[in-house]
This record gives structure tokens, C-alpha cells and sequence, in this order.
């Protein structure tokens, strides 16, 4: 061995002992810097997990517990069992507010979405002043859902209302449509659909995404404009349906201001809007039952469940997917 190579693994030895020394310090400095970091976010994080447990996870298991009791907000809670159940299964309002609901939901959310879908394409060809009118068609979802637009929706369509100002012009004899219980439910479900505007602008970023060029090899192939809607349009926008379609059941059916509004908080005329919601509502603060109350809120959170299983289950044979 020469002397060069000699000095080389000397210099060599006595480096490798300095080099884990350093990396040790190395290592122990990202450790406590890491575990500085790990304590600001949990101190961050710790209002959040404070509302969690105390404004979310708590009153869920209060809940469900005072679900098998006959809990009234006066008296002491008193385990009951299975009473609850037994009487939702024969509470013939129960079974009218789950008609309703149902209605409202299967009618006004597939309407509310062809809506949508509609004025998104119309939106798509790029007009001129298109933030002006994406802004206007977006309002109502704001406007929709609050306490002034329920009153106001309820003086349209009543006696004299501008609903029936507008069929006097055409010579059509209008009636009270709020107060008529085969219409009363329909004008809600009408101003469910005029809340458009957000199902709107996710469509319209959908229809954004999808590349021109299929287009054109569908009208190169002599695809009709309809052929088109439904060959390219509406398979590469699946996911985005799907999307809509489930946010907008689970929203159906927590509504609840728009028939709190209409109906005067009485689900009326003869039940005809008696929302799920409303009768758990009139139940709970109305009637103090608040144990039952529990009860048909879990059973709301099983419907809403379920409906959106089987939203998943069935999306594996009508969405589509890129990869």
C-alpha cells in the first residue's frame, strides 16, 4: 500500500466518527423542531377539536340516548326503551311529513338540476357579459333559503300576489295557491328550483373542463346537437351530476325555513307541507317532546344515509370516470 493511499483511509477513519457525530445533531435538531411544530398545531387545532367534541360529537351522543327516552325538557330524562320506535311506526303525521319530504325531494331536485344544467350550457357558449350573468343566475342560491324570501314567496303566490296579477293579465281567474293544499306544496318545490345558482356554477366549471375537440369529431361523424348532449356532454359530466346530485338530496332534506315560512310553522293547509323537518321541529319545541324529537333526527340521519348509499352504489353503472 502506498503512502497516499495509506493517509486517504487514516483521513477516512477518523472522519467517519466526526460525520455520525454530526448527523446525531443533525438529527436531534429536526426532532425538537418537529415536536415545536407538532405543539403549534395542536394549540391551533385545539378551539376546533373544543367545538368538535363540544358543539358536534357531544350533543350527537345526547341525542341518542334522549332517542330512548321520554325526555320533555321540564322533567328527567327516563329510559323508555324502544317506545319511540314503536310510535314512529304509527304516527300517521310521521308518515304524512315523509310523503311530503320524499315529494319535495324526488320532484324538486332533479328539476332544480336540469335547471341548472340548462342555463350552464346556455352560460357556456360565452356570451358577452358573462360574470354579470353568472353573478345574477348565482344570487337566488344566496337569497334563497332565508326567512325574507320565504314571506315574499308566500305574498306571490297568495290572493293578490304578483302570480296572479300576472294570470289576470291573461284573462286567467288566479286562487290563494299557499292556502290550496294540491299547490301549496308546489310552489315550495318551486322556490327550491329557483335556488339554481350553485348546482349552476359547478356544472358550468364541468362543462369548462371538457376538451373542444370532441366536439368536433362528433360533428365531423355528423352527431346531431342532441347526439352530442348525449354521447359526449353528459358522460365526461357524470361525476359532476353525481356530485350535485348528492349534495342537493341531503340539503332537500334538511329544508326546513321555506315550509316554517309558507305554512306559518303548521305545515298546512291539511299537512300538505308538513317537511320532515317541521314535524320534528314541532315535536321537540312545540310539543316538548324532545326525546321523540331525537328519535326522528336520527331516523332523518338513517334516510339521508341510506339515500346516499345508494347514490354510490348505483353511480358505478352511469359515472364516469377519466382513468
Amino acid at each position: 500500500m502506498s503512502l497516499a493511499e495509506l493517509q486517504h483511509l487514516t483521513a477516512d477513519r477518523r472522519g467517519k466518527p466526526r460525520l455520525r457525530s454530526e448527523e446525531r445533531k443533525e438529527q436531534r435538531k429536526l426532532r425538537r423542531v418537529s415536536e415545536r411544530d407538532n405543539k403549534a398545531a395542536a394549540i391551533f387545532l385545539l378551539p376546533w377539536l373544543l367545538g368538535l367534541v363540544g358543539l358536534t360529537v357531544g350533543p350527537m351522543l345526547v341525542s341518542l340516548y334522549l332517542a330512548f327516552t321520554d325526555y320533555n325538557l321540564l322533567q328527567d330524562a327516563n329510559f323508555t326503551g324502544f317506545d319511540n320506535i314503536v310510535k314512529m311506526i304509527n304516527d300517521e303525521r310521521l308518515h304524512q311529513s315523509l310523503g311530503v319530504t320524499f315529494a319535495y325531494v324526488l320532484i324538486g331536485v332533479p328539476l332544480q338540476l336540469v335547471v341548472a344544467l340548462a342555463l350552464a350550457m346556455l352560460l357556456d357558449r360565452g356570451m358577452r357579459g358573462l360574470s354579470f350573468y353568472r353573478s345574477a343566475l348565482y344570487l337566488p342560491s344566496l337569497l334563497g333559503g332565508s326567512v325574507a324570501i320565504a314571506v315574499l314567496w308566500r305574498v306571490i303566490f297568495g290572493d293578490g300576489g304578483l302570480f296572479n296579477g300576472l294570470l289576470a293579465f291573461f284573462g286567467v281567474t288566479g286562487q290563494n295557491w299557499i292556502s290550496n293544499p294540491d299547490t301549496a306544496l308546489g310552489t315550495i318545490i318551486l322556490l327550491h328550483i329557483w335556488q339554481f345558482g350553485s348546482p349552476m356554477v359547478i356544472f358550468l366549471a364541468g362543462l369548462r373542463q371538457i376538451p373542444r375537440q370532441y366536439y368536433e369529431a362528433a360533428s365531423i361523424d355528423g352527431a346531431s346537437a342532441w347526439r352530442q348532449f348525449r354521447s359526449v356532454t353528459l358522460p365526461l359530466l357524470s361525476p359532476i351530476v353525481f356530485f350535485n346530485l348528492v349534495l342537493g338530496i341531503i340539503n332537500a332534506f334538511q329544508s326546513f325555513t321555506q315550509a316554517f315560512i309558507v305554512s306559518g310553522g303548521t305545515g298546512g293547509p291539511a299537512d300538505s307541507t308538513l317537511f320532515y323537518t317541521l314535524y320534528l321541529y314541532q315535536e321537540g319545541f312545540g310539543s316538548f317532546l324532545m326525546g321523540y324529537a331525537s328519535s326522528l333526527a336520527w331516523l332523518l340521519l338513517v334516510i339521508i344515509g341510506a339515500f346516499t348509499a345508494v347514490n354510490f352504489w348505483a353511480a358505478k353503472y352511469w359515472v364516469f370516470y377519466d382513468d
